[in-house]
């Protein structure tokens, strides 16, 4: 239900009723709690759920059905529309900037096309190749060719002026919505439009689901300068220091140092970290570790407990892995939708930075049998 009682309460200083339970199930449609053609739940179950009267909660459905949000049928209830008419969406075409189209983005991308083509719009794709001199060229071809808006994920990382840099995207003469990328370390100075897994949020329930299978000393490896890597290690760090356990059992390296050495030296790493268990960003390195331990002697998941993040191969691996999922489908989905929001509402479209707590998905390199926790 989007409104329990008490956060209904909470939130009537900041808008009539009726208006604040409107807001809670736009949100709800917009977030995928109900999907087009679904029922909603009655006004009497409404109305007891948040204990508003059933005059307001009229009002609030009044309002979705006046936006186009929601259709009542008589005598069966009132339901989430179908995608707004064809003819406010035919014909547009959004723009989306990926670094490529391999193992992560695939996904995203089948989230952003189905929504577009739920809605008779249509996508131009255009990457880039994690080679941030070609992106301003990819974007100046998409507005050539004369797209309604751009969905992009450009480079933020690594870079001199990362708010500059996302000030000047925000500034292009289309609506831009950002793809797993913001600026959150700026806190309320971050006014990008943006749908983003939260990577820290991910990293901190891995941590925090092996120290509930008994583990103290849990390490973190990662593959350094990648997008990602920061909020990994943001997230195990509050871990650890929340769960107070052991600090700085953590390693990094490149790509090409992991695939070098076959991850030797990470394992020689967790040796000396005397770690139990270990965190490891992403999949590909939590595979080859799997191979060092083996070579090594070490029994997974008896002798040591694995969590991959990423969830792309992970349960490919000689020992499947536990991995920690961010939602890519329903990142590139919500992006789309947004966007086609935008497009219709103008600035009347309220500003969304929406970020997407990845889940767990459990199979044997922890030790436990396979099902999935939900973030």
């Amino acid at each position: 239900m989007p409104g329990k009682r008490t956060a209904v309460r909470d939130a009537e200083s900041r808008g009539l009723k009726f208006e604040v339970l409107a807001d809670q199930l736009r949100r709800g449609i917009l977030a995928g709690t109900w999907t087009a053609g679904q029922k909603l739940p009655t006004e009497q179950e409404l109305s007891k759920e948040t204990g508003l009267s059933l005059t307001t909660v009229r009002r609030a459905f009044d309002e979705l059905v006046a936006e186009r949000i929601v259709v009542r049928r008589q005598g069966a209830g009132s339901f989430v529309a179908q995608a707004r008419p064809r003819e406010q969406s035919v014909r547009r075409r959004i723009g989306v900037l990926l670094p490529d189209t391999q193992l992560y983005y695939p996904r995203v991308l089948q989230g952003i096309d189905e929504s577009l083509s739920a809605a008779g719009a249509s996508l131009q794709l255009a990457t880039y190749r994690y080679r941030p001199e070609r992106e301003d060229e990819s974007i100046a071809a998409l507005l050539e060719a004369g797209v309604d808006g751009l969905l992009l994920a450009p480079t933020l990382t690594g870079i001199d002026a990362p708010f500059e840099r996302a000030q000047q995207l925000m500034a292009l003469p289309v609506p831009v919505v950002l793809v797993e990328r913001s600026l959150q370390e700026l806190g309320p100075a971050d006014t990008t439009e943006h749908v983003c897994s939260d990577h820290a949020g991910g990293a901190f329930d891995a941590v925090a689901h092996l120290a509930r299978l008994g583990h103290t000393r849990i390490a973190l490896l990662t593959r350094s300068r990648t997008v990602t890597e920061s909020g990994v290690i943001q997230g195990y760090r509050r871990a650890v220091e929340d769960l107070r356990l052991p600090a700085g059992l953590e390693f990094s390296q490149g790509k090409a140092q992991w695939e070098a050495d076959g991850a030797a030296s990470a394992f020689r790493a967790l040796r000396e970290f005397e770690a139990t268990a270990a965190l490891i960003f992403g999949d590909r390195e939590a595979t080859m570790l799997e191979g060092a331990a083996r070579r090594g002697g070490v029994s997974i998941p008896d002798d040591l407990a694995l969590v991959s993040y990423d969830d792309e191969v992970a349960d490919l691996a000689e020992v499947p892995l536990t991995a920690v999922a961010p939602p890519k489908y329903r990142i590139g989905r919500m992006a789309g939708d947004i966007m086609l929001r935008r497009l219709i509402e103008g600035d009347e479209c309220p500003l969304h930075q929406i970020r997407l707590r990845p889940r767990i998905v459990i199979r044997h390199s922890c030790g436990t049998n396979s099902r999935q926790e939900n973030h």
